[in-house]
Parts: C-alpha cells; structure tokens; sequence
C-alpha cells in the first residue's frame, strides 16, 4: 500500500492505493548482473522471454527446479556426480521441477526422495550424490529465499519511512506453492527479513484461496463503491436534457415570445417582450463625446465615448465604482444618490463639469419604455431591492437626483438595456447582427422584430429591438417538468421566489448556489465529504461562476481542483474534488443547453418572420459565463445548431456592449434628433 502523494501516474494525494510492483523484471536493466550466475544465464537464453523477468528466474517456482537440473548437467560431465554418466533425461528441459527440489529438501525423507527422484531420471547415484544434490537444492533455495527477502525488506523500510515511524509492525499476507509446500522456504524467508529490517515487526500471513476469496473481497469494495458511485449518478442524470426536452423548451419560448408580442396576452406574459424604441443602426456620420452609465449587477460604471464620423473607431475612458449591499436593497433614492455621487467623481477625474454632454444609461432591469429617453422599471432582478423603484421612470429618479446635488446637468437622450447595447456594438461591425445575449450575472435576449408583430406599439413599417427579458419564462409552471429539487431550493432562498426561474436555471449568478445545495444533499447521504456538512458549505454564494469556470478548466488538475476547495474552507478529498468537478459539470452543462434552447427559438422565429428557406444571422454575446466558462460557448453553440438546423448562426463577442453600446444609441439618437425635418 503506497501513499497517493507519491504515485505520479495517478492523480490524487491524500489515502494509500494498492501498488502491484511487477518485481519480476527487477534487474532486467542490468542491475543484478552482479549475482547472476552462468546458470542463470543458461536458463534466460533458453526461455521464452531472454533478457526479461531476470528476477523472477532467480526466485521463482517455475524456474527452481530447471536452474537445479543445469547445475547437476554441469557437474556430471565434470565427473563430480553419478559417474560421470548423464541420462537423456537429466538433458531434457523441465524434467526436475520444484515439488522435487522441496521433496529433496525435506527433513527426514529428503535422502531417500533424492534417491528416488534422481532413479527416475535414468541415473544411478551413490549416497555421496544424493546428499551433493540435496545440497545443490538448498543452496538454490536458499538463494531464492534471500534474494525474496531482501527485496521484501526494500518495501518495507519504504512503509516505514512512509509512514515516519521508528518501528514498524505489519502483516504480509502470502501464497504461492513454493512458499507453501517447500519445507524451509518460509523459515528462511522470515529469518533473513527479520536480520534485514530488525526495526520492523512483520508477520506473515498464509492467504486462505488469496486468487478467489480476495477477488470476492475486492469485488465485495468495489460493489460498495459501485453503489455509492449510483446514488451520485441518479442525482446528476435530473440535469441530462434529452432532445426531446430540449424542443420542448424551444417550442415552448417560441409560444411565450408570442403572448408577449401581442396586446391581450402580454399583462400576464411571462418573457415581457419589452419595445426598446432602438429602430435603427449607426451610420457611420454619428461623432462627439457621450457620457455611459452602466449599472447591471454589484459594480457600476460611468464611461467617456469619443464617436469619430465616418471612421467607424470609438475611444473609450472609465471608472468602475462598488454598489454596496445596503445600498442595492435600501431605498430608491439612497440607490440614485449614489449612483449621482459615482457620476461627479468621474467627471472631476476627466474635468468635464461644463456643459452637459448627452448620456446614455444603460439600466439592465426589465423597463417598460414608452419612448427612448423613458423607462418604468417593471421590476428588480439579479439581488437589487430598492424601494420605491418599481413602476416608477428611472431616467426621472436619475434626473431627480442629479438636481438634489446641483453640482452638473446632463442630457438623458436613452435609457438602455446592456442586452440592446451588445447587440448594437456588435451591429456596429457586422450588419449581420440582429440579436443580442447576455450570458453572465443574469441571462437575457433582444433581437430585431418586425413592427408588425409588435402590438403594443402603434405603426408596421419597419423593424424596432425587443428586450425579450426572458429571465422570466417558466414562472408560470411551463418549465417545471424539468426543474429540480435544488433549483426549487434555490428559488425559494432567493430575493424573489417564483420569479425569474428560467435565469436562476442558466445564469451565473445562481449556477454556484445550484452546485452548493446539490453538495449538500450529496454530503447529508454521506457520499461527500465524508458526511460532514462544514459551516461554510452552508453559507449561501460561496460558489461564485469563477469558481466554477476554474473547477471545469480541462487544464486543472484534481489536485488544483482540491485546492480550490480548500480555499472556499471545503475539506475534500480527491474523490470528492472529481464528483464536484462533475456536478458543476452538469449544472452548467444543462444551463448552456437551456440557454441554446432558448436562442433556438428566438432564431426560428427570425427565420419564418423573413419567409427564408436558411437564414443566416449573428448574435452578439457578452457576459462572464459565456466567455469565462471553458465550455459554456460551445454547448450553447452546439445546442442552437442541433434544434436550429436551418439557422446559420454566428456568435459574436460584444466590445463593451453596456458601454460602447448605450454611446452609439445615444449618438444615432442625437443624429436622428438633429436630422432636417423630411430627412
């Protein structure tokens, strides 16, 4: 049993593992050449296997007896046995085996079984050669037992020194013939291991049909670990989506995307299908300086965008500011406050408290807009809580705020989600682009639909941006055939129970605390962790998305692995480290599945609205969990091209869409408002 942290070939440090040495083929490099002998050489050329298991050939029951029978052929034509005279037998190969050297060696009868043995081999001995050949066995015995010993001892001094004991006591279980039906063999293979170790106590162990009942008992763990290896299975297969689940989601947005685009059905729509009033793309003619804020989770930013006409290139400057906790769920106006606070400090760090530059806000919440410079929050998601926010107009909160501080004025040309923003700085480069993704924090989608379809919005010419906000899609109990225990687990811990159940299911804000409750019923099994659930597993959000990107990383090794747990205060095994290695697997699998799903639907949909037999389209994405999560993109990818097939989609990574993005709103509604009248 050697120590895990000194086997390289297999991944892993803590416990022992079984090794079988092999040490048959000890000396094949070279390194016994010192005590072989010329029969020991004799005996190679003449096997099936020269050169190789030179070890074994020195010790072992097959070759005893043929290394004897050299050693008598070689004496008898010496004329130092039976006369000189050599039987054809004594010539042939394999006739002296090793229950004839042990019945040779025995106590009282080992004479008179010489005699007889040697009689059967067509020679006729004298006493003198009976007692010379009994001592030729002994001697190559005895050899055998020592060279055992000494490589025995070599395993363990190496258990001792593992094990950093000054006295070691062990068992050796053994079998094999020779060891059981030899008469001294066992003596002297005990003697000589005990005058080698003498700071090791070892017993040694007669197996009881070691071949059979130890396969039985090695089969009886493995069963045991079969089993536990099953519970583990029956709780990842709830997140394996078959085909036909995952058209079932699709065909399923694709109805949701629909209650929401028409009039009657859209109050009580789960996907909110919200008009953005983004009808156009940037031209190429938009230029100047535009102010960007960006608050979408727990940082915010304020951004400088220099447009440069007909060059296509923007410059950008920022300033990332924290949202603290208190402030996410305190009161609307603490809320705008700050963020107005964030806003003077970056003005005074670009020196721009003049003359007000247009802005453009990006707010990552669903809003109802009834124009582009106005949205009414519907309501909060991703942990903020502000009162007095939902329902109420933001860019009227930030306006309200910003005259509370009276130190600058800005003008609010477009309220943005970061969704439109991605979309549009990928339709910058790519006119292809009709769509836009979020895949981090949160999960949400816009994309171009015909003014046609759109109902809650008057006139048909045209094209205008919907932010699907389909965070949402399953609140009504639609997707609940393919939630699960910990998603409901989830859900219910949240800010916002029953709401947002599709995001909480692909987003990477909640994938970690899908992984943690799923720990956590694993360890109460006693199939992690060793059954113990440490005070930190019970703390909520300690799997963060970047935990789970570096835990999935096909370049981590388990022993990294492990030690990431150990920095989230998780103390795991090895074997623990791969089965939360394949929980996160799982989760984030499904949630790139459902994600592509989804898009599937959305493509479609784009596809029948132009009458095309093969659409080809881009989507701009951002966010953490697509371009952080070493497989996330691709199974998303792969999901649209299997439940899309007639859909050529590519993904295209969006340049700062929340920032870059809400800039090039605002300048092509600066240009619009600027345009002459007719124009």
């Amino acid at each position: 049993m050697e120590d895990m942290s000194n086997i390289d070939l297999v991944e892993g440090d803590e416990g022992r593992m079984c090794i079988n040495t092999e040490w048959g083929a000890f000396g094949d490099d070279g390194t016994l050449e010192d005590v072989r002998t010329e029969f020991d050489r004799d005996l190679d050329l003449g096997s099936l296997n020269p050169g190789r298991q030179l070890f074994e050939k020195m010790i072992s029951g097959l070759y005893l007896g043929e290394l004897v029978r050299l050693v008598l052929l070689k004496m008898a034509k010496a004329g130092l046995l039976f006369g000189g005279k050599i039987s054809s037998t004594l010539h042939t190969k394999g006739k002296i085996e090793t229950r004839h050297v042990a019945a040779m060696e025995k106590y009282k009868e080992g004479l008179a079984n010489t005699r007889e043995i040697l009689t059967d081999l067509g020679l006729e001995p004298s006493e003198a050669d009976c007692i010379a050949v009994q001592h030729v066995c002994t001697i190559i015995s005895f050899r055998s037992a020592n060279l055992c010993a000494a490589a025995l001892a070599a395993i363990l001094t190496r258990l001792r020194e593992n094990k950093k004991l000054l006295r070691l006591r062990t068992t050796v279980g053994v079998d094999g013939t020779l060891y059981k039906i030899h008469p001294q063999y066992p003596k002297r293979l005990h003697k000589v291991v005990r005058k080698l170790v003498p700071n090791c106590d070892v017993r040694f162990l007669l197996s009881e049909s070691g071949s059979t009942k130890g396969a039985a008992m090695v089969t009886a763990v493995a069963s045991r670990v079969q089993a536990k290896r099953k519970q583990i299975d029956r709780v990842l297969a709830l997140f394996r989506l078959t085909r036909e689940q995952l058209v079932g989601v699709q065909d399923k947005m694709r109805a949701e995307l629909e209650y929401g685009l028409k009039r009657d059905t859209h109050p009580l729509a789960t996907v909110k299908m919200l008009p953005t009033y983004v009808c156009g793309m940037p031209d190429g003619t938009e230029k100047g300086k535009f102010l960007a804020l960006d608050l979408g989770g727990t940082n915010f930013r304020v951004l400088l965008v220099k447009v440069r006409s007909g060059r296509r290139s923007v410059r950008m400057y920022h300033k990332i500011f924290a949202i603290p906790l208190e402030v996410m769920q305190g009161t609307g106006e603490e809320l705008f406050d700050h963020i107005v606070q964030c806003i003077a400090d970056f003005l005074d760090y670009m020196g721009l408290k003049g003359a007000p530059l247009p802005l453009g806000f990006t707010f990552s919440f669903p809003c109802r807009q009834t124009s582009i410079d106005k949205g009414a929050l519907v309501e909060w998601t991703k942990g903020f809580k502000a009162t007095d926010c939902e329902g109420e107009d933001m860019v009227d909160m930030l306006r309200e705020a910003i005259k509370r501080r009276n130190e600058f004025d800005l003008d609010i040309v477009a309220v943005v989600n970061d969704t439109v923003g991605t979309m549009m700085t990928c339709g910058y480069e790519d006119p292809n682009c009709e769509i836009g993704l979020i895949a981090g924090t949160g999960s949400n989608v816009c994309y171009m639909e015909e003014m046609s379809n759109i109902e809650l919005v008057e006139g048909d010419k045209g094209k205008m941006c919907i932010n699907t906000e389909w965070g949402g899609f399953g609140d009504n109990g639609c997707i609940n055939d393919i939630r699960t225990q910990y998603d409901k687990e989830v859900d219910e811990g949240s800010l916002n129970p029953g709401k947002q159940r599709y995001e909480k299911m692909t987003s990477g804000m909640y994938l970690g605390e899908i992984v943690r409750q799923i720990l956590i019923d694993l360890t109460k099994q006693g199939l992690l962790f060793r059954g113990h659930i440490s005070e930190r597993l019970r703390t909520r959000g300690i799997f963060e998305t970047k935990f789970l990107s570096q835990i999935e990383s096909d370049r981590l090794a388990l022993l990294q692995v492990r030690r990431i747990l150990q920095e989230l205060g998780l103390d795991s095994t090895c074997e623990d480290s791969i089965v939360v290695k394949e929980v996160c697997g799982a989760v984030s699998r499904r949630a790139a599945q459902l994600c592509g799903a989804g898009m599937a639907a959305i493509v479609e949909k784009r596809r029948e609205n132009q009458g095309l037999e093969h659409l080809k389209i881009t989507v701009g994405v951002d966010g953490t969990l697509y371009k952080l999560h070493p497989h996330f993109s691709w199974i998303l990818q792969e999901t649209v091209r299997e439940l899309a097939p007639r859909c050529d989609v590519t993904f295209m990574l969006s340049e700062d869409g929340s920032g870059k993005g809400a800039a090039l709103i605002t300048a092509v509604a600066k240009r619009l408002q600027q345009a002459p009248k007719g124009k």
